[in-house]
């Protein structure tokens, strides 16, 4: 007889005997290799929500693709739209997507922000920056646009992140033309790096160069929509869409070529035929990681909390095909272990970060989208 599943459910009663019954009814209850966790929903009422970023206050930043940005409260109230936004342009996979707050943000009250824009010559990633004063951003700023716009609603990016010496990471891709990730005349299919105020940093590996712009730090990539600073080392981490497989995680070298569409573990959609020259070539870096297949990711970060210590270290990561949050333990730069949770429950999971309550907290991508808290089960285990 197979006794694992009644161990399961009698874990489940113990567990469920140790909450309160307004608990219960509030949060989903899950076992994990590692930590027993509930999911609790602090709202169901946002629309195709992107990325979130927490205020000192304790208040989440969420902006909705659309082209607004919500402030959410601890128990779940959404503001009215905050005011004084660009102009955003929805636009296939574009809209308003990263956001990141400058390190001094408590002094200086500055929001970072990458949205999708038009002009005369097509659709392209910008960047802007302005001060949240109540409900208003203020003295608002475009502080970088990718060039050359395009037409088509593919590949955006964008996932925002500072560095510990104050540059901050913008993540593009290549809008659906893969030629333009080995070009360095062009930003897009590179990680972007910049000064705060939007200069240019003078270490930058491609400064002054002849046909190569500036702002690019890495290329070769296809669509970032993850980025993480390890919290030990310091270095950038992304993570990108691959097409037909080939999802991968990469730690980004100054000036390296990740290797998009030369190299890739994907194939072309629908008929499955090779992509480029195979998966290694010399000059061209390998990923930490990979999937194949594919799971789509979106958002990232490292655990750092005391909530869930036996997760401290490790990288989390949203999946958009399967509705996962995917747990990766990083040992020496390397992934020694995965596991996968949630599994569809709750939706396209677009975001992923760490609350300053050590908790995690997680977005879904629809047009009723979620704020997902996750906390440990307490009392008896």
């Amino acid at each position: 007889m197979n006794i694992y599943p009644l161990k399961i459910f009698c874990l489940f009663l113990i567990l469920r005997s140790s909450l309160s019954p307004n608990e219960i009814e509030a949060a989903d209850l899950f076992i994990s290799e590692q930590h027993s966790f509930n999911v609790e929903i602090v709202t169901d009422k946002l629309n195709q929500p992107w990325g979130m970023v927490f205020l000192p206050t304790g208040e989440v930043l969420v902006t909705e693709r659309p082209g607004y940005l919500r402030i959410i409260s601890a128990t779940g109230v959404i503001s009215a739209p905050v005011e004084g936004l660009p102009a955003v342009k929805k636009k296939g996979q574009g809209g308003l997507l990263g956001i990141a707050l400058h390190l001094d943000f408590e002094n200086n009250a500055l929001v970072y922000l990458s949205h999708t824009a038009q002009d005369k010559r097509g659709y392209g990633t910008e960047v802007v920056r302005g001060k949240l004063q109540g409900n208003r951003l203020v003295g608002v700023e475009t502080i970088f646009k990718a060039m050359k716009k395009s037409r088509g609603g593919r590949h955006f990016g964008s996932r925002l992140v500072f560095a510990a010496d104050g540059s901050l990471y913008i993540s593009l891709g290549d809008r659906g033309n893969k030629d333009y990730a080995q070009d360095l005349n062009d930003h897009r299919g590179s990680l972007i790096r910049i000064n705060a105020d939007g200069s240019i940093p003078v270490n930058n590996p491609f400064v002054h160069k002849e046909n190569s712009r500036d702002e690019i730090y890495s290329f070769g990539h296809r669509n970032i929509q993850g980025i993480a600073r390890h919290p030990l080392t310091g270095k950038i981490w992304t993570h990108e869409h691959g097409p037909q497989g080939g999802d991968e995680i990469n730690i980004i070298e100054a000036g390296a070529n990740y290797g998009w569409p030369v190299i890739t573990y994907g194939v072309n959609y629908g008929i499955a035929t090779k992509i480029g020259e195979g998966t290694h070539k010399a000059g061209m870096q390998q990923p930490v990681h990979k999937w194949v297949p594919s799971i789509a990711p979106s958002g990232m970060t490292f655990y750092q909390g005391d909530e869930f210590p036996q997760w401290r270290g490790d990288l989390f990561v949203g999946s958009l095909k399967f509705g996962l949050l995917v747990r990766l333990e990083i040992q020496a730069e390397k992934v020694v272990n995965e596991e996968r949770l949630l599994n569809k429950q709750y939706g396209r999971i677009r975001d992923v970060v760490e609350g300053p309550d050590g908790l995690l907290y997680l977005l879904t991508d629809d047009a009723q989208g979620k704020l997902l808290k996750l906390s440990p089960v307490t009392g008896r285990q």
